[in-house]
């Protein structure tokens, strides 16, 4: 399995009443399918998935698979504090069909390094799933460095790493162990763009939830060695990596969702929508991005 360009990590709509809101699930999916998506990462921090019970994240995950149809590859959002309960997320994503796991660190629990190589080899020897580490130190409280990860990345289900960590000197040490059945995404849309130019594989985007199009296409520019292109288009998008940096994600894009009309501008306790003191900056972020977010309030 290689991974490579615009990764959505997916938004999950919620309905007035709280639920799920399947309607608005697929339009999104549809949007992608249309603008040209490399891959879509579903239940992941950016889907709130830790506010999901064991039904909904099912539920989620087979509506994402049914309607991709394997047009795309579907990733589930895996991690969890327990080794157990991580293997308890692959199973019920194994089962709806998705093509890999994402892993994201253990929260809170703070493992040493030789914890987090135990954590995900049990994980990969269990072969449940492909397996695509993810490194967050912001939200977890623990760093997987590039050391560990030269340990893990042989293992033959482990087939990747997101990285949020936007240093040059994390990038190219994990660029180093890049190969064949190794890919490295990036895991920041700030710093995207400038990876992708380095030799990154990939990316898994919030921002592609707002503008799905044109990210893919930055992507596919810069996969090609087409640097001024690439880097225009990033140019443009500088405003909505800043918005989207704002409020805890997934808060601000869910709410630009919402103001294009594809879904409600809700999260679930204990996040809250947008402060309205924001809600102005954000129209204007969309204002300026102009036709580069149409086709998404066209698919609305």
């Amino acid at each position: 399995m290689t991974l490579r360009g615009s990764i959505c990590a997916l938004i999950t709509p919620f309905a007035a009443d709280g639920s799920i809101d399947e309607p608005a699930l697929l339009r999104l999916l549809d949007l992608h399918l249309a603008a040209g998506s490399h891959g879509l990462v579903v239940a992941g921090s950016t889907g709130e998935a830790n506010l999901l019970d064991d039904a909904e994240y099912a539920r989620v995950l087979a509506l994402a698979v049914q309607r991709c149809a394997g047009r795309l590859p579907v990733l589930a959002g895996c991690g969890a504090p327990a080794t157990a309960r991580t293997l308890a997320l692959c199973r019920i994503a194994r089962d709806a069909g998705v093509d890999a796991a994402l892993v994201v660190t253990p929260a809170y629990v703070r493992p040493t390094q030789e914890g987090l190589y135990r954590h995900y080899h049990a994980v990969a020897d269990s072969g449940l799933l492909p397996v695509v580490l993810y490194n967050v130190p912001s939200r977890t409280g623990c760093d997987l460095l590039p050391e560990t990860v030269a340990r893990l990345c042989g293992h033959p289900a482990i087939h990747g790493i997101k990285e949020a960590v936007a240093e040059p000197a994390r990038l190219r040490a994990l660029l180093a162990l890049q190969g064949p059945g190794f890919d490295v995404l990036s895991g920041d849309d700030g710093t995207a763009c400038a990876a992708l130019l380095a030799g990154a594989r990939g990316v898994v985007s919030v921002a592609a939830n707002i503008v799905p199009g044109p990210f893919a296409q930055m992507c596919d520019h810069a996969a090609a060695g087409r640097r001024p292109q690439a880097l225009a288009i990033d140019d443009r998008l500088q405003s909505l990596y800043d918005m989207l940096g704002r409020e805890p994600n997934p808060i601000p894009a869910k709410w630009m969702l919402h103001h294009l009309g594809l879904c409600g501008p809700d999260p679930r306790l204990p996040l809250t929508p947008l402060s309205p003191a924001l809600q102005a900056a954000a129209r204007a972020v969309l204002e300026g991005l102009g036709a580069m977010a149409a086709g998404a309030a066209d698919q609305g």
